[in-house]
Protein backbone atom coordinates (compact mmCIF):
# COMPACT_ATOMS: atom_id res chain seq x y z
CA UNK A 1 0.00 0.00 0.00
CA UNK A 2 1.59 3.04 -0.97
CA UNK A 3 1.94 6.23 1.30
CA UNK A 4 -1.11 8.14 0.09
CA UNK A 5 -3.34 5.05 0.08
CA UNK A 6 -2.31 4.42 3.59
CA UNK A 7 -3.80 8.01 4.63
CA UNK A 8 -7.11 7.70 3.08
CA UNK A 9 -7.18 3.87 4.33
CA UNK A 10 -8.22 5.68 7.96
CA UNK A 11 -12.12 5.07 6.46
CA UNK A 12 -13.12 2.01 6.70
CA UNK A 13 -15.93 0.20 5.45
CA UNK A 14 -17.73 -2.80 7.68
CA UNK A 15 -20.69 -3.48 8.87
CA UNK A 16 -19.58 -3.23 12.88
CA UNK A 17 -17.57 -0.55 12.24
CA UNK A 18 -20.83 1.33 10.80
CA UNK A 19 -23.24 0.90 13.44
CA UNK A 20 -20.04 2.03 16.19
CA UNK A 21 -19.69 5.38 14.69
CA UNK A 22 -23.23 6.12 14.23
CA UNK A 23 -23.62 5.41 17.66
CA UNK A 24 -20.95 7.19 18.75
CA UNK A 25 -21.97 10.02 16.23
CA UNK A 26 -25.33 10.05 17.59
CA UNK A 27 -23.51 11.17 20.96
CA UNK A 28 -22.19 13.87 19.62
CA UNK A 29 -25.40 14.96 18.10
CA UNK A 30 -26.90 14.62 21.77
CA UNK A 31 -23.78 17.03 23.41
CA UNK A 32 -24.74 19.38 20.50
CA UNK A 33 -28.32 19.45 21.47
CA UNK A 34 -27.56 19.76 25.15
CA UNK A 35 -24.83 22.19 24.62
CA UNK A 36 -27.87 24.53 23.10
CA UNK A 37 -30.50 23.88 25.74
CA UNK A 38 -27.81 24.59 28.84
CA UNK A 39 -25.82 27.37 26.90
CA UNK A 40 -22.58 25.75 26.89
CA UNK A 41 -21.61 27.02 23.48
CA UNK A 42 -18.27 25.24 23.41
CA UNK A 43 -19.80 22.06 23.22
CA UNK A 44 -22.26 23.23 20.50
CA UNK A 45 -19.52 24.47 18.32
CA UNK A 46 -16.94 21.30 18.67
CA UNK A 47 -20.10 18.80 18.21
CA UNK A 48 -20.92 20.10 15.27
CA UNK A 49 -17.97 20.53 13.76
CA UNK A 50 -17.10 16.99 14.78
CA UNK A 51 -20.21 15.90 12.96
CA UNK A 52 -19.85 17.71 9.70
CA UNK A 53 -15.89 16.14 9.87
CA UNK A 54 -16.65 12.68 10.69
CA UNK A 55 -19.73 12.61 8.05
CA UNK A 56 -18.43 14.47 5.61
CA UNK A 57 -17.14 10.68 3.45
CA UNK A 58 -20.48 9.32 3.81
CA UNK A 59 -21.94 12.31 2.97
CA UNK A 60 -20.12 12.94 -0.08
CA UNK A 61 -20.25 9.57 -1.47
CA UNK A 62 -23.91 8.55 -0.10
CA UNK A 63 -22.33 5.39 1.83
CA UNK A 64 -23.58 5.33 5.56
CA UNK A 65 -20.49 2.70 6.13
CA UNK A 66 -17.69 4.85 5.08
CA UNK A 67 -16.46 6.08 8.01
CA UNK A 68 -13.68 6.41 9.80
CA UNK A 69 -12.29 3.57 12.57
CA UNK A 70 -15.09 3.83 15.28
CA UNK A 71 -12.16 3.69 18.14
CA UNK A 72 -11.18 7.15 16.11
CA UNK A 73 -14.44 8.68 16.77
CA UNK A 74 -14.40 7.50 20.42
CA UNK A 75 -11.57 10.08 21.23
CA UNK A 76 -13.76 12.37 19.36
CA UNK A 77 -16.79 11.70 21.73
CA UNK A 78 -14.20 10.97 24.83
CA UNK A 79 -14.63 14.67 26.45
CA UNK A 80 -18.57 14.19 26.09
CA UNK A 81 -18.31 10.49 27.89
CA UNK A 82 -15.95 11.83 30.50
CA UNK A 83 -18.19 14.60 31.94
CA UNK A 84 -20.98 11.92 32.16
CA UNK A 85 -19.35 9.67 33.78
CA UNK A 86 -15.47 9.91 34.87
CA UNK A 87 -15.42 13.80 35.61
CA UNK A 88 -11.75 14.26 36.91
CA UNK A 89 -10.40 18.02 36.79
CA UNK A 90 -6.68 16.52 36.55
CA UNK A 91 -7.46 14.69 33.02
CA UNK A 92 -10.57 16.76 31.73
CA UNK A 93 -7.81 18.81 30.30
CA UNK A 94 -6.08 15.99 28.62
CA UNK A 95 -9.12 14.69 27.07
CA UNK A 96 -10.30 17.91 25.10
CA UNK A 97 -7.05 18.34 23.75
CA UNK A 98 -6.76 14.34 22.67
CA UNK A 99 -10.19 14.73 20.84
CA UNK A 100 -9.28 17.81 19.44
CA UNK A 101 -6.02 16.29 17.94
CA UNK A 102 -8.21 13.14 16.91
CA UNK A 103 -10.73 15.67 14.57
CA UNK A 104 -7.94 17.57 13.31
CA UNK A 105 -6.22 14.48 11.61
CA UNK A 106 -9.50 13.87 10.06
CA UNK A 107 -9.76 17.34 8.66
CA UNK A 108 -6.33 16.71 7.33
CA UNK A 109 -7.12 13.58 5.91
CA UNK A 110 -10.58 14.67 4.09
CA UNK A 111 -8.40 17.53 2.96
CA UNK A 112 -5.86 15.49 1.57
CA UNK A 113 -8.99 13.34 -0.12
CA UNK A 114 -11.29 16.28 -1.74
CA UNK A 115 -9.32 18.95 -2.66
CA UNK A 116 -5.56 18.89 -4.38
CA UNK A 117 -3.77 19.17 -0.84
CA UNK A 118 -1.97 16.03 -0.78
CA UNK A 119 -0.17 14.30 2.68
CA UNK A 120 1.90 11.48 3.53
CA UNK A 121 1.16 9.76 7.01
CA UNK A 122 4.15 11.03 9.01
CA UNK A 123 3.30 14.94 7.58
CA UNK A 124 0.05 14.58 8.53
CA UNK A 125 0.74 13.65 11.85
CA UNK A 126 3.18 17.09 12.63
CA UNK A 127 0.20 18.81 11.69
CA UNK A 128 -1.99 17.14 13.60
CA UNK A 129 0.42 18.00 16.71
CA UNK A 130 1.03 21.53 15.85
CA UNK A 131 -3.16 21.67 15.12
CA UNK A 132 -3.93 20.47 18.62
CA UNK A 133 -1.45 23.69 20.45
CA UNK A 134 -2.43 26.20 17.58
CA UNK A 135 -6.60 24.97 18.59
CA UNK A 136 -5.41 25.21 22.02
CA UNK A 137 -4.55 29.14 21.91
CA UNK A 138 -7.25 29.72 19.38
CA UNK A 139 -9.81 28.50 21.73
CA UNK A 140 -8.55 30.95 25.05
CA UNK A 141 -7.93 34.06 22.84
CA UNK A 142 -11.43 33.76 21.85
CA UNK A 143 -12.43 32.97 25.48
CA UNK A 144 -10.47 36.18 26.76
CA UNK A 145 -11.92 38.29 23.81
CA UNK A 146 -15.71 37.06 24.46
CA UNK A 147 -15.22 38.00 28.23
CA UNK A 148 -13.59 41.69 27.17
CA UNK A 149 -16.12 42.02 24.61
CA UNK A 150 -19.20 40.70 25.72
CA UNK A 151 -18.91 40.67 29.07
CA UNK A 152 -18.43 36.70 29.78
CA UNK A 153 -16.76 34.66 32.24
CA UNK A 154 -15.13 32.02 30.50
CA UNK A 155 -11.75 33.10 31.64
CA UNK A 156 -12.07 36.24 33.49
CA UNK A 157 -14.47 34.79 36.16
CA UNK A 158 -13.30 37.06 39.29
CA UNK A 159 -10.09 35.44 39.96
CA UNK A 160 -6.79 36.84 39.89
CA UNK A 161 -4.75 37.80 36.57
CA UNK A 162 -1.92 35.05 37.70
CA UNK A 163 -4.37 32.24 38.81
CA UNK A 164 -5.91 32.52 35.38
CA UNK A 165 -3.50 32.98 33.31
CA UNK A 166 -1.71 29.69 35.49
CA UNK A 167 -4.81 27.79 34.45
CA UNK A 168 -4.09 28.85 31.36
CA UNK A 169 -0.28 27.49 31.03
CA UNK A 170 -1.50 24.34 32.74
CA UNK A 171 -4.21 23.82 29.80
CA UNK A 172 -1.50 24.35 27.22
CA UNK A 173 0.83 21.60 28.86
CA UNK A 174 -2.18 19.11 28.29
CA UNK A 175 -2.60 20.65 25.08
CA UNK A 176 1.11 19.91 24.43
CA UNK A 177 0.99 16.08 25.93
CA UNK A 178 -1.99 15.51 24.29
CA UNK A 179 -1.06 16.39 20.79
CA UNK A 180 2.13 14.43 21.42
CA UNK A 181 0.55 11.48 22.60
CA UNK A 182 -2.00 11.69 19.55
CA UNK A 183 1.01 11.90 17.53
CA UNK A 184 2.57 8.26 18.94
CA UNK A 185 -0.75 6.98 18.25
CA UNK A 186 -1.80 8.02 14.66
CA UNK A 187 1.63 6.70 14.09
CA UNK A 188 1.28 3.51 15.55
CA UNK A 189 -1.89 3.20 13.10
CA UNK A 190 -0.78 4.39 10.08
CA UNK A 191 2.47 1.81 10.34
CA UNK A 192 0.28 -1.12 11.35
CA UNK A 193 -2.91 -0.51 9.14
CA UNK A 194 -2.75 -3.01 6.33
CA UNK A 195 -6.87 -2.45 5.54
CA UNK A 196 -7.94 -1.81 1.47
CA UNK A 197 -8.19 1.21 0.21
CA UNK A 198 -11.52 2.03 -0.71
CA UNK A 199 -11.90 3.33 -4.36
CA UNK A 200 -13.76 5.78 -3.82
CA UNK A 201 -11.78 7.32 -1.12
CA UNK A 202 -8.20 6.44 -2.57
CA UNK A 203 -6.61 10.50 -3.20
CA UNK A 204 -6.07 10.62 -6.91
CA UNK A 205 -3.26 12.16 -8.24
CA UNK A 206 -2.87 15.89 -8.40
CA UNK A 207 -0.25 17.95 -10.72
CA UNK A 208 2.30 19.58 -9.00
CA UNK A 209 2.60 22.71 -11.21
CA UNK A 210 -0.09 24.28 -9.76
CA UNK A 211 2.28 26.17 -6.95
CA UNK A 212 5.94 25.24 -8.54
CA UNK A 213 5.85 28.81 -10.09
CA UNK A 214 5.61 31.37 -7.51
CA UNK A 215 7.54 34.55 -8.79
CA UNK A 216 10.12 35.61 -5.92
CA UNK A 217 11.05 39.20 -4.64
CA UNK A 218 14.45 40.00 -3.24
CA UNK A 219 13.12 42.18 -0.01
CA UNK A 220 16.65 43.55 -0.13
CA UNK A 221 15.71 45.46 -3.48
CA UNK A 222 12.24 46.40 -2.32
CA UNK A 223 13.55 48.29 1.10
CA UNK A 224 15.09 50.93 -1.10
CA UNK A 225 18.15 50.83 0.44
CA UNK A 226 21.47 49.71 -0.69
CA UNK A 227 22.62 46.47 0.66
CA UNK A 228 26.12 47.33 1.79
CA UNK A 229 23.53 49.96 4.06
CA UNK A 230 21.24 47.07 4.94
CA UNK A 231 24.22 45.14 6.07
CA UNK A 232 26.08 48.18 7.71
CA UNK A 233 22.58 48.35 9.83
CA UNK A 234 23.01 44.59 11.17
CA UNK A 235 26.61 45.31 12.26
CA UNK A 236 25.27 48.25 14.12
CA UNK A 237 22.87 46.39 15.94
CA UNK A 238 24.98 43.77 16.86
CA UNK A 239 27.58 46.74 18.00
CA UNK A 240 24.77 48.04 20.41
CA UNK A 241 23.90 44.74 21.18
CA UNK A 242 27.62 43.87 22.61
CA UNK A 243 26.80 47.62 24.64
CA UNK A 244 23.67 46.18 25.92
CA UNK A 245 25.46 43.25 27.39
CA UNK A 246 27.90 45.37 28.91
CA UNK A 247 25.23 47.19 30.44
CA UNK A 248 23.49 44.15 31.87
CA UNK A 249 26.78 43.11 33.03
CA UNK A 250 27.39 46.70 34.60
CA UNK A 251 23.80 46.65 36.09
CA UNK A 252 23.65 43.09 36.89
CA UNK A 253 20.62 42.33 35.10
CA UNK A 254 20.47 38.47 34.35
CA UNK A 255 17.25 39.04 32.06
CA UNK A 256 19.16 42.04 29.88
CA UNK A 257 22.40 39.85 29.95
CA UNK A 258 21.14 36.75 28.90
CA UNK A 259 18.76 38.03 26.02
CA UNK A 260 21.17 40.23 24.43
CA UNK A 261 23.60 36.87 24.46
CA UNK A 262 20.82 35.69 22.77
CA UNK A 263 20.26 37.79 20.23
CA UNK A 264 23.87 38.08 19.41
CA UNK A 265 23.88 34.56 18.69
CA UNK A 266 20.76 35.02 16.19
CA UNK A 267 21.93 37.52 14.42
CA UNK A 268 24.86 35.64 13.13
CA UNK A 269 22.22 32.62 12.36
CA UNK A 270 21.60 34.00 8.79
CA UNK A 271 25.65 34.33 8.11
CA UNK A 272 26.46 30.80 8.92
CA UNK A 273 23.19 29.37 7.12
CA UNK A 274 23.69 30.82 4.25
CA UNK A 275 27.83 30.02 4.65
CA UNK A 276 27.86 26.64 5.87
CA UNK A 277 24.71 25.27 4.08
CA UNK A 278 24.35 27.04 1.37
CA UNK A 279 20.68 28.45 1.95
CA UNK A 280 19.98 31.77 0.19
CA UNK A 281 19.92 34.67 3.05
CA UNK A 282 20.02 38.11 1.64
CA UNK A 283 21.07 41.44 3.31
CA UNK A 284 16.95 42.04 3.61
CA UNK A 285 16.32 38.56 5.35
CA UNK A 286 18.98 39.25 7.77
CA UNK A 287 18.24 42.92 8.53
CA UNK A 288 14.75 41.52 8.99
CA UNK A 289 15.88 38.73 11.18
CA UNK A 290 18.13 40.98 13.25
CA UNK A 291 16.10 44.16 13.23
CA UNK A 292 13.35 41.38 15.87
CA UNK A 293 15.62 40.20 17.63
CA UNK A 294 17.61 43.62 18.43
CA UNK A 295 14.08 45.29 19.49
CA UNK A 296 13.40 42.28 21.74
CA UNK A 297 17.06 43.11 23.94
CA UNK A 298 16.32 46.73 23.84
CA UNK A 299 12.81 46.02 25.67
CA UNK A 300 14.67 44.08 28.19
CA UNK A 301 17.06 46.91 28.86
CA UNK A 302 14.33 48.72 29.71
CA UNK A 303 11.93 50.07 26.89
CA UNK A 304 9.17 47.51 27.78
CA UNK A 305 8.48 49.34 30.58
CA UNK A 306 9.31 52.56 29.17
CA UNK A 307 6.85 52.37 26.40
CA UNK A 308 3.50 50.51 26.98
CA UNK A 309 3.18 49.41 23.04
CA UNK A 310 7.10 48.02 22.25
CA UNK A 311 5.40 44.42 23.43
CA UNK A 312 3.14 44.31 20.81
CA UNK A 313 5.99 45.87 18.39
CA UNK A 314 8.85 43.14 19.25
CA UNK A 315 5.71 39.96 19.33
CA UNK A 316 4.67 41.00 15.79
CA UNK A 317 8.09 41.50 14.38
CA UNK A 318 9.17 38.44 16.10
CA UNK A 319 6.45 36.34 14.80
CA UNK A 320 6.73 37.38 11.60
CA UNK A 321 10.38 35.69 11.69
CA UNK A 322 9.04 32.70 13.30
CA UNK A 323 6.43 32.95 10.39
CA UNK A 324 8.91 33.53 7.55
CA UNK A 325 10.41 30.35 9.73
CA UNK A 326 7.69 27.92 8.93
CA UNK A 327 6.64 29.28 5.71
CA UNK A 328 10.06 28.30 4.07
CA UNK A 329 10.61 25.06 5.89
CA UNK A 330 6.87 24.16 4.64
CA UNK A 331 7.36 25.01 0.91
CA UNK A 332 10.67 23.27 0.93
CA UNK A 333 9.29 20.23 2.17
CA UNK A 334 6.35 20.94 -0.45
CA UNK A 335 9.03 21.33 -3.01
CA UNK A 336 11.23 18.42 -2.14
CA UNK A 337 8.55 15.82 -1.08
CA UNK A 338 7.09 13.63 -4.34
CA UNK A 339 3.92 13.20 -2.79
CA UNK A 340 3.26 16.01 -0.59
CA UNK A 341 1.52 19.37 -2.26
CA UNK A 342 0.24 22.04 -0.46
CA UNK A 343 -1.22 24.70 -2.39
CA UNK A 344 -1.09 28.37 -1.91
CA UNK A 345 -4.19 28.58 0.37
CA UNK A 346 -2.66 25.14 2.18
CA UNK A 347 0.44 27.26 3.10
CA UNK A 348 -1.28 30.14 4.22
CA UNK A 349 -3.33 28.50 6.87
CA UNK A 350 -0.53 25.77 7.42
CA UNK A 351 1.91 29.19 8.76
CA UNK A 352 -0.56 30.37 10.76
CA UNK A 353 -0.96 27.19 12.87
CA UNK A 354 2.33 26.98 12.92
CA UNK A 355 2.98 30.75 14.35
CA UNK A 356 -0.45 30.03 16.67
CA UNK A 357 1.52 26.58 17.98
CA UNK A 358 5.05 27.85 18.41
CA UNK A 359 3.31 30.63 20.70
CA UNK A 360 1.90 28.57 22.86
CA UNK A 361 5.39 26.60 23.19
CA UNK A 362 6.70 29.69 23.83
CA UNK A 363 4.17 30.82 26.40
CA UNK A 364 4.83 27.74 28.46
CA UNK A 365 8.48 28.35 28.29
CA UNK A 366 7.78 31.70 29.89
CA UNK A 367 5.95 29.85 32.76
CA UNK A 368 8.48 27.43 33.40
CA UNK A 369 11.16 29.86 33.46
CA UNK A 370 8.81 32.59 35.26
CA UNK A 371 7.93 29.91 38.25
CA UNK A 372 11.63 28.66 38.23
CA UNK A 373 12.98 31.69 39.13
CA UNK A 374 10.23 32.57 41.75
CA UNK A 375 11.26 28.86 43.36
CA UNK A 376 14.74 29.64 43.21
CA UNK A 377 14.48 32.85 44.41
CA UNK A 378 15.82 34.61 41.78
CA UNK A 379 15.36 37.37 39.03
CA UNK A 380 12.95 35.79 36.17
CA UNK A 381 14.81 35.54 32.62
CA UNK A 382 11.36 35.66 31.00
CA UNK A 383 8.53 36.48 32.98
CA UNK A 384 5.06 36.31 32.84
CA UNK A 385 2.36 39.39 34.09
CA UNK A 386 -1.35 37.56 33.76
CA UNK A 387 -3.87 36.60 31.66
CA UNK A 388 -4.06 39.61 29.42
CA UNK A 389 -0.78 40.12 28.70
CA UNK A 390 -0.19 36.77 27.74
CA UNK A 391 -3.47 36.50 25.13
CA UNK A 392 -2.21 39.99 23.54
CA UNK A 393 0.94 38.75 23.03
CA UNK A 394 -0.67 35.78 21.19
CA UNK A 395 -3.49 38.17 19.37
CA UNK A 396 0.08 40.33 18.19
CA UNK A 397 2.04 36.84 17.31
CA UNK A 398 -1.03 36.04 15.07
CA UNK A 399 -1.07 39.44 13.68
CA UNK A 400 2.29 38.90 12.44
CA UNK A 401 1.62 35.45 10.82
CA UNK A 402 -1.09 36.57 8.76
CA UNK A 403 0.99 39.79 7.52
CA UNK A 404 3.60 37.19 6.37
CA UNK A 405 1.42 34.81 5.10
CA UNK A 406 -0.88 37.39 2.78
CA UNK A 407 2.35 39.74 1.97
CA UNK A 408 5.61 38.23 2.87
CA UNK A 409 6.07 34.69 1.18
CA UNK A 410 7.45 36.48 -2.45
CA UNK A 411 10.75 37.32 0.04
CA UNK A 412 10.80 33.42 0.77
CA UNK A 413 10.87 31.75 -2.61
CA UNK A 414 15.04 31.51 -2.86
CA UNK A 415 15.03 30.70 0.90
CA UNK A 416 12.60 27.73 0.37
CA UNK A 417 14.17 26.77 -2.84
CA UNK A 418 17.69 26.51 -1.48
CA UNK A 419 16.63 24.24 1.29
CA UNK A 420 14.44 22.25 -0.51
CA UNK A 421 18.10 21.67 -2.58
CA UNK A 422 20.36 21.10 0.55
CA UNK A 423 17.41 18.46 1.92
CA UNK A 424 17.47 16.70 -1.51
CA UNK A 425 21.31 16.69 -1.52
CA UNK A 426 21.61 15.34 2.27
CA UNK A 427 18.56 13.20 1.54
CA UNK A 428 18.06 12.53 -1.98
CA UNK A 429 14.59 12.63 -3.49
CA UNK A 430 11.90 12.35 -0.90
CA UNK A 431 10.10 8.95 -1.88
CA UNK A 432 7.68 9.46 0.96
CA UNK A 433 8.05 6.43 2.59
CA UNK A 434 7.15 5.47 6.02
Amino acid sequence: MSEVDRLTALFVESSRNTALSWLLLAVLGASFVGGILLGRYESVLFSGIAIVVIAAPAVKFRDPTLMPPWYFVGLICLPVLWEAFAPRPLMTAVVPSLALATLGLLMAVELHRFTSLRLVPWFAIVLTVLFTLAMSGLLNIVRWSADVLFGTAFLLDGRTQDAINAAVMIEFIYATIAGLLAGVIFYWYFRNAGGRTSPRMAASSTPRAEDEDIEGVVLSERLGVAKRRQLQLVRLMQFVLVGVLAYGVWSLQLPVVTNAIIALVITFVPAVLDRDYHIAIEPGLALWVTSAVFLHALGTAGLYDAIARWDNLTHTLSATVVAAAGYATLRAIHLHGRDIHLPRWALFGFTVVFVLSMGVVWEIFEFVVDQGALLLGVEPVLAQHGIDDTIVDMLFNTLGAIIVATWGTVYLTEVSESLAAQLESRFGVDESDA
